[in-house]
């Protein structure tokens, strides 16, 4: 068994890039190795910005052998009349690198054919290693891939070396002007190198100790973690630690050093999000906070090296933060003299999207969808709703939220609580562009999400009806992201709502501010929009598709209830009587289906409708006698949302079923019987459709 290792050396990556770079070479290596049937052991993947390492135990020497049956042309194109080989058999022998001699014939299906037995396999690790990497590292995809010089091979930055080692034996080859070997580099100013690597295992211990260098993204977390920890509470304080940054710290550095850095308590002053954004986003810092919970006038910082002199480099970190608190506090203080009345005055002069006319323009479509959610949904909170409606985008003109666009929201919420606006829409001008992704918080306050509904379903609305839908992966609107937030937040609150009807409505506000768009095509692509982005939420969850596509198919305009019909038949499919019940029902909407055009086909008035009179047959009486009893059973089901329990009617419901088509021709030729007879089907067939999609289901 042997160790594989292999280096890519190159100039700084972006944070960004390497999770997605470990991640394609751990399944691309693991991909390949196992097609090549190279046995192996456990794989392992880290990078630094200067370096991607993959290395893998427990190689096996060589590749595993087996034996094949090559199946090649037919006996009678094999042999020409003589008997002497064709150049069909020819072909085929020679491109399996054999002789005619080893031909033999098989019988098929088809006839009579020649065969070859072919061994492949048992190559070396070494050979197959060295043919494997180019192709695994040209295929390699990055956000940005970069050429250099007149090499067609392109990485995510210029290439410096390749470490590629099999225990202590160099894997040769090349990938542009880089030839791998045995040589590393360590870091660019403790231990540079290079070093030459006498094997796969000598690897960590010579980058570590003479090239001051943490290989894997555990253990530079780790160490940031544990100093920045160590230097809080050296002045009685915890790191406010946030995961994003902190990967991305650790993805900036090989050789971390945690900085305790200071400023000026005045700047407390500002709100707590102006400075922790401040420090987070331009400086990749975090903020530190005392027991009670407030902020401190210290933040931590990552070098990449231990400096010569650490106070010299501590007061330049903190006269470049200083420059930015001093423009968070002057534009806190100027919006502080301002107002949301003159911030909504100057939404009017800001666009919103295309011909949707402007901010303030969407401000006031919110204000009224907002007071008529809220009416739906908690009467009490109309005004509260309205109110943040108006107000939801003031915060879009302010000057710190120019300065930091990160804080949209959250300053209108800041500001709504300093100029007297209720604690309700002050949170809710929090919580408005909530969830921001599938594993994002969602609102908590229900006039947040109430707001975050109106606002996600005014862009949808607009968008789709200026056909500016989603195309591939291109959205940069964030309509699939709308999408999701409105099915996310609906089944949190267990709302109650029609989302067709509120995206009919968002469509009345357009046109009632002159901005006409087309009603029937936009609701229809919407909807289908909609239930694309229900599919994959629901598929992500781990249901089975066909049950998903059944409930999805009757409807999904009330997703709670879409929800539950989907939850009441997955528990239903685990019924031993799931399969014979769903079939018999598809045997009677399959019926009904074949009949478009009968007056009784689904109207959910005229399907109960069927003439006693008109009864012949003892089955048929005995069908109407049990829809007579179930039916207003399962209406009252219906409104109940008892799906579960209206699903168990159909066993109820089957042997009368079964019975009446072995004994009754439905499609008789006499139309007075016919349709009287598909008007009992049809009774039924309306109400189970609008629970779910039989057809879907394929039993």
């Amino acid at each position: 068994m042997a160790t594989f290792l292999l280096e890519i050396g190159s100039e700084e990556l972006p944070s960004r890039f390497l999770e997605p770079e470990e991640t394609e070479l751990r399944e691309r290596f693991t991909a390949v190795l196992d097609e090549a049937g190279l046995v192996h052991g456990p794989l392992c993947v880290m990078s630094t910005p200067r370096r991607a390492v993959v290395i893998v135990e427990d190689v096996q020497p060589v590749q595993q052998e087996k034996e094949e049956l090559v199946t090649g042309p037919s006996a009678r194109a094999a042999f020409d009349p003589d008997g002497a080989p064709t150049k069909a058999l020819e072909g085929f022998t020679c491109s399996n690198g054999l002789s005619v001699d080893a031909v033999f014939r098989i019988q098929t299906k088809k006839g009579e054919y020649m065969a070859v037995r072919k061994r492949t396999g048992g190559a070396s690790a070494a050979e197959i290693l060295a043919n494997l990497c180019p192709a695994i590292l040209s295929a390699m995809s990055f956000a940005k891939r970069m050429r250099w010089g007149a090499y067609g091979f392109a990485w995510g930055r210029p290439l410096r070396w390749i470490l590629a080692l099999l225990d202590g034996e160099v894997i040769p080859f090349s990938l542009g002007p880089i030839q791998s070997g045995r040589r590393t580099f360590g870091h660019r100013v403790h231990g540079f190198g290079p070093f030459d690597v006498s094997d796969a295992w000598a690897w960590r211990a010579t980058l570590t100790e003479q090239g001051a260098v943490t290989p894997d993204g555990a253990g530079r977390r780790k160490r940031i973690v544990e100093g920045g920890d160590a230097l809080a509470h050296s002045v009685g304080g915890k790191v406010l630690w946030k995961d994003n940054l902190l990967a991305e710290v650790q993805g900036l550095t090989e050789h971390p050093v945690p900085l305790l850095g200071d400023f000026d308590s005045d700047y407390l002053e500002v709100p707590r999000e102006v400075l922790l954004t401040s420090m987070e986003i331009h400086q990749k810092s975090f903020g530190l906070e005392a027991g009670d919970g407030s902020l401190m006038p210290h933040f931590l910082t990552v070098l990449n090296l231990m400096p010569q002199d650490m106070p010299l480099v501590k007061n330049g970190w903190e006269r470049v933060l200083r420059a930015r608190l001093e423009d968070a506090r002057f534009f806190w203080r100027a919006d502080l003299k301002e107002n949301f009345d003159l911030w909504l005055a100057k939404l009017d002069q800001v666009i919103f999207i295309g011909n949707l006319g402007s901010m303030g323009d969407k401000t006031r479509r919110l204000e009224k969808l907002c007071r008529s959610l809220a009416q739906q949904c908690a009467p009490d909170l109309a005004q509260a709703a309205a109110r943040a409606g108006r107000l939801s985008k003031a915060d879009l003109v302010t000057g710190l939220v120019n300065e930091f666009d990160d804080l949209q929201g959250v300053m209108g919420g800041i500001y709504a609580g300093y100029k007297g606006e209720s604690p309700e829409v002050a949170r809710a001008l929090r919580e408005q562009y909530l969830p921001a992704g599938p594993d994002y918080p969602l609102p908590q306050s229900l006039t947040g999400a109430l707001l975050a509904l109106a606002d996600k379903a005014d862009t949808l609305t607009g968008c789709f009806g200026l056909n500016m839908t989603p195309t591939g992966a291109a959205d940069p609107n964030g309509l699939r992201r709308c999408a999701l937030g409105i099915i996310r937040i609906v089944q949190a609150f267990g709302l109650d709502l029609d989302i067709r009807s509120l995206f009919a409505e968002a469509l009345r506000h357009y046109a009632g501010q002159g901005k006409t768009l087309p009603k029937t095509e936009t609701l229809y692509n919407l909807m289908e929009f909609m239930a694309g982005r229900l599919r994959g939420h629901i598929l992500a969850r781990g249901e089975e598709t066909q049950l998903a596509d059944a409930a999805l198919n009757a409807g999904i305009n009330r997703i709670g209830d879409c929800m539950a019909r989907l939850a009441a038949l997955t528990a239903f499919s685990r019924e031993d009587s799931f399969v014979e019940a769903v079939r018999t029902f598809k045997r009677v909407a399959n019926i009904i289906r074949k009949q478009g055009d009968a007056p009784t086909s689904t109207s959910g008035q005229t399907a109960g409708q069927w003439d006693d009179a008109l009864l012949a047959e003892d089955a048929e009486k005995t069908l109407a006698a049990t829809l007579r009893s179930i039916l207003p059973h399962l209406d009252a089901l219906w409104a109940g949302g008892d799906h579960a329990a209206a699903l168990a009617c159909l066993t109820e419901l089957r042997p009368a079923v079964d019975a009446f088509f072995d004994g009754v021709m439905v499609m008789c030729e006499d139309a007075a019987l016919r349709n009287n007879r598909l008007a009992m089907l049809c009774a039924m067939r309306f109400r189970f459709a609008r629970i779910a999609d039989f057809a879907a289901l394929q039993l």
